[in-house]
C-alpha cells in the first residue's frame, strides 16, 4: 500500500542559503553553482548540536526536496559533492526525522536523475539504507521513510545499466539489498511515495 507523501514547504526566511528556484539554479554560471554548492554542503555538515541548527537543517533539506524534483537540478546534485555529504548525514544524523528527511532527498535526487557518473557512490548509499532498515526492521515508521529511498536508487542503477553506457561494477548492488526489500514487501510495508 502506497502512503502519499506530503508536500514540503521551506520557510526562505530562516534558510542560511538564498532560496533559488531550480530556474535560477540552472542558469547558474559555473562559479556561482560551486559556491552555492559548497554552502550547502557545509551548512549539512555543520556539526552544531543546538535546536536552533537541527531546525536549519531540516529547512535546508525540505528547500532541497523541492529543487530535486527538476531533472537537470536532479542530475547536476546527484553527481556533486552534495550526495556523499547526504550520505554521511544519513550515517551520522542522531534525529530520525533528519535522517527521513534525508533519505527523502536522496530518493527525489535518484527519481529525477536523467543521467548518472559513474563515480557517484550510490553503492555506498544502497549498503547504508540496506543496514539501516535491517537494523530497524521492527520499526515500520522508520522503514517507511527508508524503503523508497532504497527502491528509488535500485531502478536508478537498473535504468543506467540498461542503457549500457558504464560497467555493471560501477554500482555493484548488494543482494542484502534485494533481501531486504523483498522481505519488506512480503511483510506487507506500507510505503510513502512522492
Amino acid at each position: 500500500q502506497i502512503i502519499k507523501q506530503v508536500s514540503v514547504r521551506f520557510d526562505s526566511k530562516t534558510l542560511h542559503i538564498p532560496a533559488h528556484s531550480a530556474e535560477k539554479l540552472s542558469s547558474m554560471k559555473d562559479v556561482d553553482w560551486n559556491n552555492f554548492l559548497k554552502r550547502v554542503c557545509s551548512l549539512l555538515d555543520s556539526t552544531e548540536k543546538n535546536t536552533g541548527a537541527a531546525r536549519s537543517k531540516l529547512n535546508l533539506l525540505y528547500y532541497l526536496c523541492t529543487v530535486a524534483v527538476h531533472k537537470e537540478i536532479a542530475s547536476r546534485l546527484m553527481s556533486s559533492q552534495l550526495f556523499p555529504v547526504l550520505i554521511q548525514q544519513l550515517r551520522a544524523a542522531t534525529s530520525w526525522d533528519t535522517r527521513a528527511k534525508v533519505a527523502r532527498v536522496i530518493g527525489l535526487l535518484a527519481l529525477h536523475t536523467s543521467d548518472l557518473g559513474e563515480n557517484v557512490p550510490v553503492s555506498e548509499a544502497v549498503i547504508l539504507l540496506t543496514e539501516l532498515i535491517r537494523e530497524n526492521f521492527r520499526n515500520s515508521k522508520l522503514k517507511q521513510c527508508l524503503l523508497p529511498a532504497l527502491g528509488e536508487l535500485l531502478y536508478l542503477v537498473a535504468r543506467e545499466e540498461e542503457k549500457g553506457d558504464h560497467p555493471r561494477e560501477c554500482w555493484a548492488v548488494p543482494s542484502a539489498a534485494y533481501t531486504v526489500l523483498m522481505r519488506c514487501l512480503r511483510e506487507g510495508v506500507r510505503l510513502f511515495h512522492g
